[in-house]
C-alpha cells in the first residue's frame, strides 16, 4: 500500500514548517475526501454524506475503531478526522493517493492548530457542521510504516499539529 512513498527526513520536514504556518485560519479549501470501506482499503470521493450517527457515509468507523465508548460503540469524538493538506504535501508529496494512506477522511488547506480550532469550535464543510473535539489524531505504527519514523515524530510536534 505504501509503495512509492518517499520517507522524508526530519530536516526536510523542519524546512517546510513555514508553509504550514501560512495556512488560512478561516475559509479553507477541502482538497480530498477519503473513506476506508474496509480495513487497509481507501476510496477517494468527490462528495460525501456526513452524519452524527455514522460519520462519513461508507467509512468503516461505524463498524469499530481504536477508541470506543464503555458500551463498545465507536467513540463519536473520533468519527471524522481532518488533516492539513499542507502537512500532507510536506510529508507525502503531491500524490493524493499517498495522502489517502494517512487514514484521515478529510484533507483541507486550513490551520488545524488547537489555537485556531479549539475543542468545541464548530467548522462548516459544505452543508455539514462539525464540532472539534479534544481527541487528536496523531498517527500510529501504520503511519510510521507508510511515511517513516521522522514523519511520525514530526506530526507529534507543535508545528506538525497544524
Amino acid at each position: 500500500m505504501s509503495q512509492g512513498v518517499q520517507h522524508r527526513s526530519i530536516g526536510d520536514l523542519d524546512a517546510g514548517v513555514s508553509r504550514l504556518l501560512d495556512a488560512p485560519q478561516d475559509g479553507g479549501i477541502l482538497e480530498l475526501i477519503v473513506i476506508r470501506p474496509v480495513k487497509e482499503q481507501r476510496a477517494m470521493l468527490d462528495e460525501a454524506w456526513l452524519s452524527s450517527e455514522g460519520g462519513v457515509e461508507g467509512d468503516n468507523w461505524a463498524k469499530g475503531c481504536w477508541k470506543s465508548l464503555p458500551d463498545g460503540r465507536p467513540d463519536p469524538d473520533v468519527q471524522i478526522t481532518i488533516m492539513s493538506s499542507r502537512l500532507a504535501r510536506l510529508v507525502m508529496g503531491e500524490d493524493k493517493n499517498h495522502w489517502a494512506l494517512a487514514g484521515d477522511q478529510l484533507v483541507a488547506d486550513l490551520d488545524l492548530s488547537e489555537e485556531n480550532l479549539p475543542p468545541g469550535q464548530r467548522l462548516m464543510i459544505g452543508e455539514a457542521i462539525l464540532q472539534i473535539t479534544s481527541v487528536p489524531h496523531r498517527g500510529c505504527a501504520k503511519y510510521k510504516a507508510r511515511f517513516g519514523d521522522d514523519a511520525l515524530r514530526f506530526i507529534s510536534t507543535k508545528e506538525g499539529h497544524r
